[in-house]
């Protein structure tokens, strides 16, 4: 399976607003076989049960410096919030970590906006030529201070890790699970 780093896509509602952010990246994939059942919120839905494990473990050292910080944190969330099933995929509703901030027939804008800085994700499905799906991940940060620059300082690296492999688990899920 093949990720590929690229520019955020032409079709992307954050494409739009490139100029604003201070940090960018993109991968897409392709989904193999293209089957009719994988639409955006199955997108969606994989997107926030499918993070790698090891992150988990990063996520709770995160949300234990956060905390001393006043940060938002994975904590904040309540049970609901991280039962994918549950979700509705409406602007404004919290999906496990992320807020949904934008839907469109192909695309979900997910975030935060925090103290030190806001981000935004976004879930991009789209049709090659050859009418084969690909999913982009794009993550667009903007930053509100010095704290904002020196957290995501180590985050960038690590952040490219678990996108890619975020990304790898939605194809396999999608190719073995969705129909």
């Amino acid at each position: 399976m093949i990720i590929q780093n690229i520019v955020i896509p032409e079709g992307s509602i954050l494409k739009k607003s490139i100029v604003s952010f201070d940090y960018t990246d993109s991968f897409k994939g392709e989904i193999p076989n293209s089957n009719s059942g994988f639409d955006i919120i199955t997108a969606g839905r994989l997107f926030i049960s499918s993070g790698p494990a090891w992150a988990d473990n990063l996520m709770a050292i995160r949300d234990k410096a956060a905390g001393l910080f006043g940060l938002k944190t994975s904590a904040d969330l309540n049970e609901e919030q991280n039962k994918s099933d549950n979700l509705k995929f409406e602007p404004g509703e919290q999906l496990g970590i992320f807020k949904l901030f934008d839907k469109t027939d192909n695309e979900l804008i997910l975030g935060e906006n925090d103290k030190h800085l806001s981000f935004r994700v976004s879930v991009l499905l789209n049709f090659t030529r050859e009418n084969k799906k690909e999913l982009s991940l794009t993550t667009c940060v903007k930053y509100h201070n010095f704290f904002g620059r020196l957290y995501f300082l180590p985050v960038k690296p690590i952040h490219k890790l678990i996108v890619k492999s975020t990304l790898k688990n939605i194809i396999y899920k999608a190719v073995n699970t969705v129909r």
